[in-house]
C-alpha cells in the first residue's frame, strides 16, 4: 500500500458537453492504492488518515496528480522511423516503413525495441496505447512479453498484410488468420494484456483476409479492431480501384464486419457524410494524428463534423508517422489544426481526451483514465514548472497552486509541456518514471 500526495485532476464526464464541472480537482489530495488498484482518492487529511500508520506516501505538493495518459494509434516498430524525411503516405510506407519493419522477423531486434518503446511511452506519461505490430508474430511475442513483465496495460496485434507489400512481410489470409487466433489464445486476458485485430489497411490485404479478420472479432467477443482509414486521397484513390463494388471506404470495412464500439480508424481525414454516419451509427471511434496528419501532409481533420455526428474520437501521437511520443505535445498540435478550421480545442477537453475520453473510446472507461476508486492505479504526474519557459509563464498566470480552475495550467502544460513535464508516472501504483532518477 502507499499514497501519491499533490493536486488531483481527472474527469467524471467530457468538459466539452458538461463544462468545467467535468473535471474534479482537489488541491490538497491524494490516492490510496493498494494491489495495483485505487483504493480512495480525496482530500488528503481524509485520505491518510485512513491509511495505516507506517503507509508510504509520495508527496508532489505543486504538481497535478492525474490518471495516465493513453494514445489510441501508435506503430511499435516505428520508433526508429520518425523523422524519416519527405514523403507522403504511400511513399513514406515503401521508403521507410516497410524495411524497418522487415527486421522484426528477428525476436531480439523485437525484444530490444519494444523495450525502448515502452520506455518512452512512460517517460512521456502514457501507461496504456493500442499499438501495431508487425505481420511476424515474434513482433507481438516481444511486445507483449515486455508489457507483461512491466505489468502496463497494452491493446497491441500482429499486422495483417497479404498483398501489396514486401514478400517478406506479407502473409496469407488463413496464415494471418491462425496466427493471430494463436497471439490471442496466449495473450488476450494475460495479466493486463489486450488484443486488436489488425489489417493495415484496405490497400494490403485481399478480401478474404478482411473476411479473416471479421472472423476473429466473432470467435472472440471482446477483442479489439485497429486499422487505417481515408488518410491520403492517393490511398483512397487505390481502395476504390481494389474495391470497385464497395461504396465508400468505410464500406469496404462494414462489409466485412470491423466497424464496432471497440474499433478504432486512425486519422478519418476525408470522410463523407454517410462514412461519418456509419461510423457514429457502430459506435466507432476516429483516432485523430494530428502530427503524423500534417509531416504526412494528409490533411486537416475536421473534429466538430465528426464529433456532431457522434462519432467517438480517440487522440494519437501516431508515432512514426507522428513526431512526438508526447500526448500533451500531440494536443498543441490538435489545437492548430482545428484553429485552422475555426475550432478550438480548451485544455480541459485535450486532457480529457488524453484520459477518460480515449478510455472510452477503447471502450475501458472506468478501469483506466480515472482516479475513481476500484480502477486501475495507473498515474501521472505533471509539473508545469518543469522548464525555465514554463516556470516564467506560470508567474505570470492569475492566482495560485490552490485554484480551482486549472485550465490556464493545463493550456500551459499542453503548449510549453513534453516529457520534461513528467515528474512521475505510476502503472499499477508502482512508480516506473520519475525525472531526473
Amino acid at each position: 500500500m502507499r499514497a501519491i500526495r499533490g493536486r488531483l485532476l481527472d474527469f467524471t464526464a467530457d468538459p466539452a458537453e458538461a463544462g468545467a464541472a467535468a473535471a474534479r480537482y482537489v488541491a490538497d489530495g491524494a490516492v490510496a492504492v493498494e494491489g495495483g488498484t485505487i483504493l480512495a482518492r480525496g482530500p488528503a487529511a481524509e485520505v491518510l488518515a485512513g491509511l495505516p500508520p507506517g503507509t508510504p506516501v509520495d508527496r508532489y505538493p505543486d504538481a497535478l496528480v492525474m490518471p495516465g495518459l493513453i494514445d489510441t494509434h501508435i506503430h511499435y516498430p516505428q520508433t526508429r522511423v520518425i523523422a524519416s524525411y519527405g514523403a507522403q503516405l504511400l511513399d513514406w510506407l515503401d521508403t521507410y516503413t516497410f524495411p524497418e519493419e522487415q527486421r522484426f522477423a528477428d525476436p531480439a531486434h523485437a525484444a530490444r525495441i519494444a523495450g525502448f518503446f515502452i520506455d518512452e511511452l512512460l517517460r512521456n506519461g502514457t501507461t496504456t496505447a493500442l499499438v501495431y505490430c508487425t505481420v511476424h508474430p515474434e513482433s507481438v511475442e516481444a511486445f507483449f512479453a515486455e508489457s507483461h513483465r512491466r505489468n502496463t496495460l497494452m491493446v497491441a496485434g500482429k499486422v495483417l498484410m497479404d498483398r501489396n507489400a514486401p514478400e517478406a512481410l506479407c502473409d496469407t489470409a488463413e496464415r494471418g488468420h491462425a496466427e493471430s487466433r494463436a497471439l490471442i489464445d496466449r495473450w488476450h486476458g494475460t495479466g493486463r494484456q489486450l488484443y486488436a485485430v489488425t489489417p493495415r489497411f484496405a490497400i494490403t490485404s485481399t478480401e478474404a483476409q478482411l473476411d479473416a479478420a471479421g472472423s476473429l472479432l466473432r470467435e472472440t467477443p471482446g477483442l479489439f479492431l485497429q486499422t487505417h482509414l481515408s488518410e491520403n486521397r492517393d490511398e483512397i484513390a487505390a481502395v476504390r480501384r481494389l474495391f470497385p463494388w464497395a461504396k465508400s471506404y468505410t464500406d469496404v470495412y462494414d462489409r466485412f464486419g470491423l466497424l464496432g464500439a471497440r474499433s478504432v480508424f486512425g486519422h478519418g481525414i476525408h470522410l463523407d457524410d454517410d462514412e461519418v454516419s456509419r461510423l457514429a451509427e457502430t459506435g466507432s471511434t476516429v483516432a485523430f494524428c494530428p502530427t503524423s496528419n500534417l509531416f504526412i501532409g494528409s490533411g486537416l481533420f475536421d473534429m466538430g463534423r465528426v464529433r456532431r455526428a457522434g462519432v467517438k474520437v480517440g487522440l494519437a501521437t501516431d508515432v512514426g508517422g507522428g513526431t512526438s511520443f508526447s500526448m500533451p505535445r500531440t494536443a498543441a498540435e490538435a489545437y492548430k489544426v482545428l484553429q485552422l478550421q475555426h475550432q478550438n480545442l480548451p485544455a480541459l477537453a485535450a486532457f480529457h481526451m488524453m484520459t477518460r475520453g480515449n478510455a472510452t473510446a477503447l471502450g475501458l472507461e472506468g478501469r483506466i483514465g480515472t482516479l475513481e476508486p476500484g480502477s486501475d492505479a495507473d498515474m501521472v504526474v505533471l509539473d508545469s514548472r518543469a522548464t525555465p519557459a514554463m516556470r516564467h509563464r506560470m508567474e505570470a498566470m492569475p492566482g495560485d497552486a490552490d485554484s480551482s480552475d486549472p485550465g490556464a495550467e493545463l493550456f500551459v502544460l499542453m503548449t510549453l509541456g513534453d516529457d520534461r513535464a513528467v515528474a512521475a508516472t505510476y502503472v499499477a501504483g508502482e512508480r516506473v518514471h520519475r525525472n531526473g532518477g
